[in-house]
């Protein structure tokens, strides 16, 4: 069983909307800080290098109806 009891010094809405979820965001935007944004630039292709999977995890993935077959 849950325990729903909430100590808090501030009331908690469980029920809440998109309303009220919008309005605690706006409360929260000072707290935060976005950092700069930087420009996309292209990667050499000779620093873009494969994926190693071990063979364990191949041998799992392809046992996986999902991914093998």
């Amino acid at each position: 069983m849950t325990n729903t009891k909430v100590h808090t010094p501030a009331p908690v809405d469980l029920e809440g909307d998109l309303t009220a979820l919008r309005g605690d965001c706006a409360r929260m935007v000072p707290h935060w800080a976005a950092p700069e944004r930087a420009a996309a630039r292209p990667v050499s292709p000779s620093l873009i290098h494969g994926v190693d999977v071990p063979p364990a995890s191949a041998r799992m993935l392809d046992a996986m109806s999902d991914y093998g077959d």
